[in-house]
């Protein structure tokens, strides 16, 4: 399309591709130097900033792919004017989560290997690698069936798709909630929390990258994509108040019995190191102001839907970060042998580098998707 490929979008797509070869660079320049010298992880913290961003990411391509597939298999609804750049968004998303999470890894060809010719059907980490990749695969299929006009067909990949993403991303919960030696993740409600923030994050990123798109354009949007940007929005504001509701009552079942330790780890976030995180930017930013704005405004403003959808993707992203931080950096062997009462993580440069490649990834990947798909992203009305 020719006023998608403006001075600003040209611009733009120089600075995520920038973002990206940086990122990837100094990815690969870890498995060349070491792991342990670009990165702030330790062996008493082993999971940070990486980990917190491909869940991000992937959680985020969940969301999105299951509010496609509502969308399309229930015809007729004020979603669907954004379900096929959904499908678009929720491939590169979890493309995203791969690049960020294969640059974390120190052996990411034997993870490709091994996940297939030893696999380990109790694990629920194989078994999340396992369902994204599939899942994976059909929205990619899904995606060129839109783009060819099979419509019947992509509707059947994309339910097989929005199947395997809600399996993987339970599963996604599960590597966390079933250890038992971390005590702020044990428990069952996580996997259920994972899909509501699910649901957020999808809704969040359909109203952004739908107002980002016109925006780029410079075109009014259709009275038909504003009343599914509003329903996106109705979607955002529901899954706001449920994710409230659920980190109140996670945060305060610590204060009311269970694992010292998991009380310590609930006071790293009320009033420890990571308190400006949790209270200023997740609880902050990423719940409350989204909440207010979306009600003071009514949703009748798109500008507004935007900004709000805006800041609940940044309080979901420092979300994933403090809760994964938040679960390590108890000592598991507390008082004993002169332990602090909290180990120390702050990622690294580095380590934001490699995260904003996925950042980059995303931004590229979806301006060059609407300047050469965005006629399908239009064809709603046949879908």
């Amino acid at each position: 399309e020719p006023e998608v490929s403006s001075s600003l979008v040209k611009t733009l797509s120089v600075v995520f591709g920038a973002l990206l070869l940086t990122g990837v660079g100094v990815g690969l320049a870890g498995f060349v130097v070491g792991h342990e010298h670009i990165f702030n992880n330790t062996r008493e913290v082993p999971w940070g900033l990486l980990i917190s961003t491909y869940a991000f990411f992937a959680i985020t391509s969940t969301g999105l792919c299951l509010l496609a597939a509502i969308s399309h298999v229930f015809g007729g609804n004020k979603l669907a004017p954004l379900a096929n750049r959904m499908v678009w968004v929720s491939l590169i998303t979890i493309l995203s989560g791969f690049t960020v999470i294969g640059m974390e890894i120190e052996s990411p060809w034997r993870m490709a290997i091994y996940n297939v010719i030893s696999p380990n059907i109790t694990s629920n980490i194989w078994w999340m690698g396992t369902l994204y990749g599939s899942a994976l695969a059909f929205i990619l299929l899904e995606f060129w069936l839109i783009l060819t006009r099979h419509y019947s067909l992509a509707l059947a990949l994309g339910i097989l798709g929005a199947l395997a993403e809600i399996a993987a991303n339970t599963c996604l919960g599960g590597v966390f909630s079933t250890l038992a030696a971390r005590p702020f993740w044990y428990g069952p409600q996580l996997p259920v929390y994972f899909l509501a923030c699910a649901f957020l994050s999808g809704a969040a990123a359909a109203i952004l990258c739908t107002h980002y798109a016109y925006v780029i354009r410079r075109k009014e949007m259709d009275s038909v994509v504003v009343e599914g940007i509003q329903s996106a929005g109705k979607v955002l504001l529901l899954m706001l108040v449920l994710v409230s509701v659920s980190t109140f009552w996670k945060m305060a079942s610590f204060y009311v019995g269970g694992s010292s330790d998991g009380l310590t780890a609930a006071n790293a976030l009320y009033s420890g190191p990571l308190a400006n995180n949790f209270w200023v930017l997740e609880v902050g930013v990423g719940l409350v102001a989204p909440v207010l704005l979306l009600v003071l405004t009514r949703m009748k403003s798109v500008a507004a839907l935007s900004t709000a959808a805006l800041m609940s993707l940044v309080g979901m992203f420092f979300s994933r970060l403090n809760m994964v931080v938040a679960g390590q950096i108890v000592p598991q062997y507390a008082g004993y042998d002169n332990l602090p009462e909290y180990l120390q993580y702050v990622p690294s440069g580095y380590e934001w580098i490699v995260a904003l490649a996925g950042i980059g990834f995303t931004g590229l990947a979806f301006l060059q998707g609407e300047r050469f798909f965005g006629k399908s992203f239009a064809a709603h009305a046949t879908h």
